[in-house]
């Protein structure tokens, strides 16, 4: 699979349960803006078929490379990110996982059910990475219990592989060339942004500010029949800054990313 085409099918996966973000791109669009994707991130499980270790092959299949390590201590999560070398204009790539021994027994004995029901051999392309749920709806019990303990396991149970959310590049913006210029405009549109932390993750000192909106919600079908709505995905702006060298900070921090992965909480 191209690069090309693997991000074009994540698009139209990801727009389908997050309507805001094309209609956040029709905005800048009005705007005159031309917008180009940061970054595109994934979630997923420790010690599965589909743990970071097994999907990393299919994106060094695509021409990338891993280029940076990072744990984070109070979410139970490790990930690494990538680049193409060769291709700057490609999004860069945040793979995260959860470390599902972490959390307490009830939590395992959900996750590892949902974990026993995904194939041994289900990484064979990159469209692994849009295949969704591999299990069956878990029950509104269990996505409870689950929600208490890890908003990332509820959302990742319920959503499964899929781009998690997309980044709008502001360095590649040509009017909103500030966060708080682009937040400034969707807050007057009257989207609702991630607040943990100030509307503002990170700062010029350490070379990478970002921002986000609350995960869009969808209408979800558990296994005891109930319905309930919750998270889906979001959309991300970050601001890059140079470095004393001169070169453009390009990777990521984990007091930002930290913050950032509250976009999908349920409250």
């Amino acid at each position: 699979m191209q690069a090309a085409e693997f991000f074009d099918a994540l698009w139209q996966q990801y727009i389908q349960v997050t309507p805001q973000a094309n209609r956040i791109q029709t905005l800048f669009k009005s705007h005159g803006e031309q917008v180009l994707n940061d970054h595109v991130a994934f979630r997923t499980f420790a010690n599965s078929p589909i743990c970071l270790a097994k999907l990393e092959p299919q994106l060094i299949s695509m021409g990338y490379q891993a280029y940076g390590a990072f744990r984070f201590e109070n979410k139970h999560l490790v990930a690494r990110c990538y680049k193409h070398p060769e291709q700057d204009e490609l999004p860069k790539i945040f793979l995260s996982e959860l470390l599902v021994d972490e959390l307490p027994t009830d939590c395992q004995t959900i996750i590892n059910t949902l974990i026993e029901q995904i194939p041994e051999d289900c990484v064979q392309s990159p469209a692994i990475f849009c295949s969704g749920i591999l299990w069956q709806p878990l029950s509104s019990d269990d996505y409870q219990t689950l929600t208490q303990h890890s908003e990332y396991a509820a959302w990742l149970a319920t959503m499964g592989l899929q781009a998690n959310h997309f980044t709008v590049s502001i360095n590649l913006l040509d009017t909103f060339t500030s966060i708080e210029q682009v937040n400034q405009l969707l807050l007057d549109e009257g989207y609702r942004l991630n607040e943990v932390g100030g509307l503002v993750k990170g700062s010029p000192s350490v070379y990478l500010e970002q921002s986000s909106t609350m995960a869009d919600k969808i209408e979800y079908r558990f296994s005891d029949g109930k319905s309930s709505t919750i998270p889906s995905c979001f959309y991300e702006f970050a601001r890059r800054h140079s470095m004393a060298d001169g070169t453009l900070f390009d990777s990521f921090i984990e007091g930002n990313a930290d913050k950032i992965f509250d976009s999908t909480n349920s409250n």
